[in-house]
């Protein structure tokens, strides 16, 4: 879906309202409430509620939702493994163009144990379609990129925590052009640079998580193994957990392997709308 950029304030906007729903509907489960019943919940008539979700997913909220299942999570594991295998053999997916245009470059451990020093990180805080996010932009690419949770300034200190010994400058002319190529699944994606500080460990299963196309799923057990150390699923959560630039690495196409959608750096119910949105994405392609 090509979204335009003047589209994205209210893309935010309408997200907000996404997520009441989701949590609406996470406390009422077992209710299984009527469409009429959702829409209500956040102050919206099931008309402007279907307008809603036609705007922000390109799909009816109903359809939306069936994506949201555990059973439909299980079901996108399986075809995840499946995909595994045609990768192997040198093949690929329409899907997977966007993930084919982000490149890695990791700092030098000489880098690594600088922190920073010397390096000028641009930033700016911009509407996406998932709230108000914060990115930071480097010479050599994006080096960070978070959803703000509590306040601008709590994200910002995230930022300068990553990066304890560089020069910080807010420059949201800089980075506001960057939302295009990073949430837009067009025909012809825009190559993206990343820029990465982080132990060993932490790049290769960042790296492994590049490779999950948007649509799929993983769980924390085959990134394990993709890295070749099956038994170390702890260490990957809480590398998946650290990762520094959410969305372009995916973190969140990680769930449990009983097809539970499981913890999220930014909240579970963000996960689940992250999820949705994508698979609404690729659904038909």
């Amino acid at each position: 879906m090509d979204i335009q950029f003047s589209n994205y304030q209210q893309l935010s906007d309408d997200y907000q309202l996404i997520e009441q729903a989701i949590h609406f509907l996470e406390d009422n489960l077992q209710r299984q409430p009527e469409l009429a019943l959702v829409a209500e919940s956040v102050g919206l008539s099931e008309f402007h509620f279907q307008r809603l979700f036609t705007r922000w997913a390109g799909i009816s909220p109903k359809r939306f939702l069936q994506f949201l299942t555990k059973e439909n999570a299980r079901q996108l594991l399986r075809r995840s493994s499946v995909l595994d295998a045609t990768y192997s053999l040198g093949l690929s997916s329409p899907g997977r163009l966007h993930d084919l245009f982000v490149s890695t470059e990791a700092v030098t451990p000489g880098e690594y144990k600088s922190r920073g020093s010397g390096l000028v990180i641009r930033y700016g805080f911009h509407p996406t379609p998932f709230g108000e996010a914060l990115i930071g932009l480097t010479e050599r690419g994006i080096c960070h990129l978070s959803f703000v949770q509590t306040g601008h300034k709590t994200a910002l200190n995230q930022l300068k925590s990553d990066w304890g010994n560089a020069a910080f400058m807010e420059d949201s002319t800089a980075t506001g052009p960057l939302l295009e190529p990073i949430f837009s699944y067009g025909d012809n994606p825009t190559p993206i640079a990343l820029f990465l500080t982080g132990t060993n460990f932490q790049l290769k299963v960042w790296e492994a998580l590049l490779s999950i196309p948007p649509g799929a799923l993983t769980t924390y057990e085959h990134i394990a193994a993709q890295i070749g150390n099956p038994h170390v699923v702890r260490a990957v959560g809480t590398a998946v957990g650290h990762n520094p630039i959410a969305f372009l690495i995916p973190c969140h196409r990680v769930i449990r392997k009983m097809g539970e959608f499981g913890s999220y750096r930014y909240g579970p119910t963000r996960k689940k709308a992250l999820l949705g949105w994508e698979s609404a994405q690729f659904d038909h392609q």
